[in-house]
Formats: structure tokens, C-alpha cells, sequence
């Protein structure tokens, strides 16, 4: 089914089999992608559940449940603190490394102040990212509140603070729970008192590797790292 288009539906557009295509939609799959009628695509609710859909002008209609699973065994967290510039990058990589939510904080150093239109166009981007890495959950992307809040309103299985110049474990020998939390800082890293409050919340100091990496880049370095930990410890397990 890789050859088929995806869009991601509501569930408020679903009536029975057929779906009520919004205005963007159509122009999305008639124009852009040149569907007519007929022709067959892949719609997701972005909770799970996939179907193909034929278009039918303004509506599509649902003719078969796929399973498909190119999800990760294990629900991943990123906790980031908002790096100056570049998070429109950071939330369309991660989305396509697996990651379930994206919890932006304000740290102590950072200088953003994003927006509730930031917010609205970060969860289009994941969106979007969704629909091109074929997957079928559409991350999660909450909204930002201070680091202390976020240490004590999200939990998982295994917590995991980032922490650059540090002689801490590296994050690829860490274990993983079903569910993981890692929080990166923005410029500057964390500052010592947040460290000993994430550790006081139960969060372990972890690396990514000698070289410092930026804002921008650690989040995705540590997406990557966890996606392929847990896809190796699932292909050994077959």
C-alpha cells in the first residue's frame, strides 16, 4: 500500500463509510496529487486506525480497514526546552523517527515565547510528517508550559534528562520501559538547578556522546537512538 497517498482525517468527518472531505482536503487530493474520482488512497484517523478510501468528488468513502503497523513498541516522550530557531525541524524529524509526543517547556534559558499560532502550525507539520513517513499515530504536540510543571504532570516508564559535559551513562546503554520520557535543553542546556530537580522527579542524567551537540540536533539524535534500540531489540525477539 506504500503507493498510495495518506491524509489524515477527524473523526467528526466520518459519518458511516463515507467521509466529509474539507475544502483543503479536496484541494490537497484533486489538485495537488491529481486523484479523480474513483481513484484510491489511504486515510488515517491519526490514532491507529487506517483505511483505504475512494475519492468521490467532495466525499471519500471508507471500503476497507487496513492493519498496518509501522509504529514503535515503545511510547517515546520528548520533553524540549524551545531552542531560539529551528522547531519546525525538530517536530517534522522526530515525527518521522516515531516519536508519540512532543512536550515543549520553558527552561530557565530559554528566549522563546511561542504563540498560539506556533502551536496550531507545529501540529500541522506533524501532520504532514505523519502522512509522508507512513505512520499511523500523528504525534501528540501539547502545549508549552515551564520545565518544574512538565517534570511533574508527564511520567513514563523510564525518565531521562539530557545533560551535555557530563560523565553520565550513555543513552544507549539505558533501559527502556514501554513508555520513555528524555528532556533536552535549548541553548545553554539545562542550569544545575534544574538537573537536581528533574533527578529529584526521578529523571536519570544521561549523554548523547562526547561532542555537544545543538538544540536542534539532540532531540533528533536522541529519537533516533531510541527508534533503533527498540526496533533491534524487536527484530532480535522474531
Amino acid at each position: 500500500m506504500s503507493q498510495l497517498q495518506r491524509l489524515v482525517i477527524a473523526e467528526s468527518q466520518v459519518q458511516g463509510s463515507i467521509v466529509f472531505l474539507s475544502s483543503e482536503q479536496q484541494h490537497y487530493l484533486q489538485r495537488v496529487l491529481r486523484l479523480k474520482e474513483g481513484d484510491r488512497f489511504i486515510a488515517l484517523d491519526g490514532k491507529g486506525q487506517t483505511w483505504i478510501a475512494t475519492l468521490e468528488s467532495d466525499q471519500a468513502t471508507l471500503i476497507e480497514s487496513l492493519q498496518i503497523s509501522s509504529e514503535l513498541a515503545v511510547s517515546i516522550t520528548l520533553m524540549l526546552a524551545l531552542p531560539k530557531t529551528g522547531f519546525d525541524d525538530v517536530v517534522r524529524q522526530v515525527t518521522e523517527l516515531g516519536v508519540s509526543c512532543i512536550a515543549p517547556v520553558i527552561s530557565d534559558r530559554t528566549l522563546l515565547n511561542p504563540s498560539g499560532n506556533k502551536l496550531d502550525r507545529w501540529r500541522r507539520i506533524a501532520q504532514e510528517a505523519a502522512e509522508q513517513s507512513e505512520r499511523q499515530i500523528v504525534p501528540t504536540i501539547l502545549e508549552p508550559i515551564p520545565f518544574k510543571l512538565a517534570l511533574e504532570q508527564l511520567q513514563a516508564a523510564s525518565c531521562y534528562i539530557c545533560a551535555e559535559r557530563s560523565s553520565s551513562q550513555h543513552l544507549i546503554n539505558c533501559g527502556l520501559g514501554d513508555s520513555v520520557i528524555v528532556a533536552i535543553g535549548c541553548e545553554g542546556g539545562w542550569t544545575t538547578d534544574e538537573i537536581e530537580s528533574a533527578i529529584a522527579h526521578h529523571y536519570q542524567p544521561v549523554t548523547l556522546g562526547k561532542r555537544i551537540l545543538r538544540a536542534v540536533t539532540a532531540p533528533i539524535a536522541a529519537a533516533a537512538l531510541i527508534a533503533g534500540m527498540v526496533e533491534s531489540q524487536a527484530k532480535g525477539e522474531t
